[in-house]
């Protein structure tokens, strides 16, 4: 069984990274320019965006009318539901760093496969920060 899960994760990241790719997605010029709205805006990722809440939206819905997954014994669904300081702090984060790289972790990890140095210090930058967060709340656990 977890050959079959392992499995199972490297075709689902495969088709995501593949849906980035011929999507677009990967280049950070086209992230940017959805971002800039006084200028030469570029709505094609609001269509990814529309998509991938669509896809989610199906997927959760059917996923709750299961008894378990098809792969795990359990879901394991998301316990917090509160919108707290860390929450609005992390995605304040994520979106000043998504504006001024153009990356996202999916699309940043996918276009590693271009071995473009941007991306890579990119993905270096971000796995540093990953690990600085993994340290710093064992050593001061959140409430």
């Amino acid at each position: 069984m977890p050959m079959l899960r392992l499995a199972a994760a490297a075709l689902a990241g495969l088709l995501f990274g593949i849906g980035l790719a011929l999507s677009g997605m990967l280049d950070p010029a086209r992230v940017r320019g959805f971002l800039d709205v006084t200028g030469a805006w570029d709505p094609t990722l609001a269509f990814v965006l529309a998509g991938a809440v669509m896809a989610s939206s199906l997927g959760t819905a059917l996923a709750r009318r299961l008894r378990r997954p098809l792969l795990a014994e359990r879901f394991d669904w998301p316990t917090r539901t509160r919108i707290d300081r860390p929450l609005i702090l992390g995605a304040v984060l994520f979106g000043i760093g998504w504006g001024l790289s153009g990356f996202c972790p999916g699309p940043a990890v996918a276009a590693l496969s271009a071995g473009l140095l941007p991306v890579v210090v990119f993905v270096a930058a971000m796995v540093v920060g990953m690990a600085a967060h993994g340290i710093l709340h064992r050593v001061r656990p959140s409430r």
